[in-house]
């Protein structure tokens, strides 16, 4: 189970975002939404969350089949469509390294097993609660 913690104070927009084991981000607004652009917006983390989780996904199982992967590049755009009530990501993938056809189909299978992949994939249920 993953568990973070946020918080925000006085300055507009900013966020402060913990984890468990100490590290921290900082989350902002850009500065046409009242924010200072101080970090990622929730978006972007958001997108960026796929993004990293994809590149470990792939570089742990080309490591482990000892294949010349240099290098995973990826963008990812996420957009909501109001109109639709949809999100769509769409993620493009480069593998740089000396791998054959087959290796790279296979890396790109292995980019859609990645976790954050299958949570976004899936129903989600959030569910809040208010503390005292």
């Amino acid at each position: 189970m993953a568990k973070i913690s946020s918080s925000i104070k006085k300055e507009n927009y900013k966020i402060e975002i913990t984890s468990p084991t100490g590290n921290v981000v900082i989350a902002d607004e850009p500065i046409d939404m009242g924010g200072k652009n101080l970090g990622f917006s929730p978006k972007e983390l958001l997108a960026s969350a796929l993004a990293a989780c994809t590149s470990a996904t792939v570089k742990m199982y080309a490591d482990r089949k000892e294949w010349d992967l240099q290098e995973v590049k990826i963008d990812v755009e996420l957009e909501f469509i109001k109109e639709n009530n949809k999100t769509e990501i769409n993620r493009k993938i480069e593998f740089i390294g000396n791998l054959d056809e087959a290796q790279r189909n296979r890396l790109l299978a292995i980019a859609n097993t990645c976790p954050v992949h299958k949570i976004l994939s899936n129903p989600i249920e959030i569910k809040s609660q208010l503390e005292k």
